[in-house]
């Protein structure tokens, strides 16, 4: 389906995971934009550029959970951009981290989590295109696949109102709202794209749609 515009936001305390990454940055200033309150967890404070009087910074590790635990109390929500360099043999720092982001969640019993990963991870495995299908997922992505298919699992295996966003490849262009969006989304033989700009607005309209609450719907251009 083709994304439709939201113009009521509920104010809302967001808990955004890999805020300096170039989607965790776009989340952080689409959610400011949008009036959110924001707390973002960041391993490199001096990267964040942004300053704002509704968002504060905590310096921390998703894979030490007492570095972040607490600042999780009387969050509303919590938006996962978590990533890492993609060329580290093996990893599980996308599964160890959300693991720990789960238990803290559950500790102060915060329900809403959108997370990104991306299509060609477990049930969509075929659908960002022949390209990363045949090479590029299993030469050179196979082992960072590998932890994005755990990191989902643990998620669906979670109580939580969870959503888990299966965007296309990612471009630095700029936002549009009339992107596609749903769970057949993606395609067998061409490489689908979107810009992170687009699936940061995507992700933040979740928190006001109960469409694709423990689902798992891909977004393209």
């Amino acid at each position: 389906m083709r994304s439709q515009p939201l113009f009521k936001h509920r104010i809302m305390k967001l808990f955004i995971v890999g805020g300096t990454g170039k989607t965790g940055r776009k989340l952080i200033e689409q959610g400011l934009e949008r009036g959110h309150v924001i707390t973002a967890l960041v391993r490199n404070p001096g990267k964040v550029k942004i300053s704002n009087p509704n968002l504060k910074i905590i310096q921390g590790n998703v894979l030490a959970r007492e570095s972040f635990e607490s600042s999780l109390k009387g969050q509303d929500a919590v938006l996962s951009a978590l990533g890492h360099k993609r060329f580290i043999i093996p990893t599980n720092i996308l599964s160890k981290g959300t693991h720990n982001l789960l238990l803290a969640m559950n500790t102060h019993r915060v329900r809403r989590l959108i997370c990104i990963t991306s299509l060609g991870v477990n049930d969509s495995r075929f659908k960002l295109g022949l390209y990363y299908t045949l090479f590029t997922i299993p030469v050179i992505l196979y082992f960072y696949f590998l932890d994005k298919s755990r990191q989902e699992k643990l998620i669906m295996n979670s109580d939580l109102d969870w959503t888990i966003v299966r965007p296309g490849q990612l471009t630095n262009g700029k936002k549009r709202t009339n992107y596609r969006h749903g769970l057949s989304v993606g395609s067998y033989i061409l490489t689908k794209m979107i810009s992170r700009a687009s699936v940061a607005h995507f992700m933040l309209n979740q928190l006001d749609d109960e469409t694709y609450i423990r689902k798992t719907p891909g977004i393209i251009n």
